[in-house]
């Protein structure tokens, strides 16, 4: 049997407490042991972005990073947006403008554009294009994406 060590995270602003083996990763800890499944597994090398989650308002593949390293970390997932059932703005944006057609994708995305709107409330269209750069989506072409993304950064 694998060792296991414990980990006590925030997650999606509640404390966690759970034993992963040190090899494992944090997308692996979210979806196997956490039972979150908004975070998907794409390449698991870090090149498609499916697996975007937020540690200390950063966006990381989650896919490449241990969950030991997010022991005492704050970590938001896709679940963690809309946690009282209301929609985040950026989800409604995504809806309205027509930014979801398959979906795998969109959670990565989600995270991706929070942590850019946290740090920059008012981005270019060249500066969204370049925070969503690591999430591939081989639906909606990101016209959607970006114009939604605008959308919600002119609404604050």
């Amino acid at each position: 049997m694998d060792k296991t060590y414990p980990l006590q995270m925030r997650l999606n602003g509640q404390e966690v407490h759970l034993e992963v083996s040190p090899g494992a990763t944090l997308a692996t800890a979210l979806r196997d042991h956490l039972g979150l499944t908004g975070t998907k597994i794409g390449c698991e090398e870090g090149e498609c972005g499916a697996c975007t989650v937020l540690v200390d308002g950063q966006a990381v593949n989650s896919c490449l990073y241990l969950a030991l390293k997010a022991a005492g970390r704050d970590v938001l997932t896709v679940e963690g947006l809309s946690p009282n059932g209301a929609l985040h703005p950026l989800q409604r944006a995504f809806v309205a403008c027509g930014a979801v057609q398959c979906g795998y994708c969109t959670p990565g995305i989600l995270l991706s554009a929070v942590a850019l709107l946290s740090q920059n409330p008012h981005p270019s269209e060249d500066e969204i294009r370049r925070a969503i750069s690591g999430n591939l989506c081989r639906c909606t072409g990101y016209l959607s994406i970006i114009r939604a993304i605008q959308e919600v950064s002119q609404a604050s």
